[in-house]
């Protein structure tokens, strides 16, 4: 009975300490939005969030956070909260206003809530072109679009908007994208169709192959449309995350399907101006030079130069003659670097066309656990 009662106590003291420390985070968190909200008035401008979005400085709030994390949070859970806190505090007034390619349910509002939080007001567009006119137009102050996915490649269509727009890349998010199948068929030999996105399909084909032969897959706008063509029709499934499998009801009859374990799709944010560094960045440039021998490495050799490490190049064609491209190229480094801007300065003697895309900081991602 003793040790009951010395437990009870112990237990209830520790709820005490609990409770106190609650007191002291829901205060702390007031002062910092206070001190957010007087970061406004001293700058004497009107209380739009855009003006006082700076993601250099959000990201470099974030790595601070990452590196003095000692556990037992995990990076993850520890950056997803001060996440949430700087959202809030910026969205005191009016929160910004950031357009994405839907529909609701899809990666792509995963990657917004990822790097905004969910004080953002998010708009889901049926189209990349879409999302890249209403930030043109200033209806929204970003947008969020995918680029690439680690196993399939690039989203061609996202680079091509940027040969007729001058948005800029503000930043970049990197997720984890786990594949799941929707259905509310009680096992595979029920199923008839599949319904996703043609990269979903594509992430999970030797998955499918070998668990669904003979079963038609239908490529859809999206995998949320998927989700909703089969909410109704239990002989259909669905490839798609689990965001669209609670929006639309449908219960998760396998989990993780994607054919490679660490597949990743990375989305950029587009917005109108380009920010400050933070000290770790990345630049992408769009590039071209005149026809002939040796153009392409005219065009990099200032890298090579200059000591710039280049860390993708992709090539399109260009509207300017038919067989003619246009490259795509990120390095490491902020356009204000001196190396990185000793290497545009000489790209600009032989390019006939070099444009900052983005100077942005490197997506922040959690450390793998040790």
């Amino acid at each position: 009975m003793n040790d009951k009662k010395e437990n009870a106590a112990e237990l209830a003291a520790v709820r005490d300490e609990i409770d106190r420390l609650d007191e002291q985070i829901q205060e702390l968190i007031s002062q910092r939005a206070r001190m957010a909200f007087r970061v406004r008035e001293t700058k004497g401008e009107d209380l739009d969030a855009v003006k006082f979005y700076r993601p250099e400085r959000e990201a470099q709030v974030l790595r601070r956070v990452q590196e003095r994390n000692q556990g037992p949070l995990s990076d993850s859970e520890m950056l997803r909260l001060f996440r949430e806190i700087m959202s809030a505090c910026l969205a005191q007034q009016e929160p910004l206003k950031v357009a994405f390619l839907g529909p609701e349910g899809t990666f792509t509002q995963q990657a917004v809530t990822r790097h905004f939080g969910h004080s953002v007001h998010g708009v889901s567009l049926p189209t990349i072109d879409e999302v890249f006119e209403r930030v043109q137009s200033g209806d929204h102050d970003f947008g969020v679009v995918p680029v690439e996915n680690s196993s399939q490649g690039i989203v061609s269509h996202t680079l091509d908007n940027f040969l007729f727009s001058d948005l800029n890349i503000c930043g970049e998010i990197e997720l984890r994208v786990r594949q799941n199948l929707l259905t509310k068929a009680k096992s595979l030999q029920q199923i008839e169709r599949v319904y996703s996105h043609e990269q979903s399909l594509s992430q999970c084909r030797n998955w499918l192959r070998t668990h669904l032969p003979g079963v038609e897959f239908i490529a859809v706008s999206s995998n949320s449309e998927a989700a909703r063509r089969v909410r109704n029709t239990p002989e259909s499934a669905a490839i798609a995350g689990r965001a669209a499998a609670e929006i639309y009801g449908l219960p998760v009859l396998f989990a993780e399907i994607e054919d490679h374990p660490d597949n990743t799709t990375r989305f950029l944010v587009i917005g109108r101006e380009i920010f400050a560094p933070s000290g770790q960045d990345k630049t992408t440039l769009l590039l071209s030079g005149p026809e002939g021998p040796g153009l392409l490495h005219s065009l990099l050799e200032p890298f090579r130069k200059h000591g710039i490490n280049m860390t993708r190049i992709e090539s399109r064609p260009s509207s300017a003659a038919k067989w003619s491209y246009v490259f795509f190229v990120d390095v490491e480094g902020h356009a204000e670097d001196p190396a990185v801007a000793a290497a545009l300065e000489d790209l600009s003697k032989v390019s006939k066309l070099s444009r900052v895309l983005g100077s942005y900081p490197k997506a922040v991602l959690a450390r793998a656990p040790s």
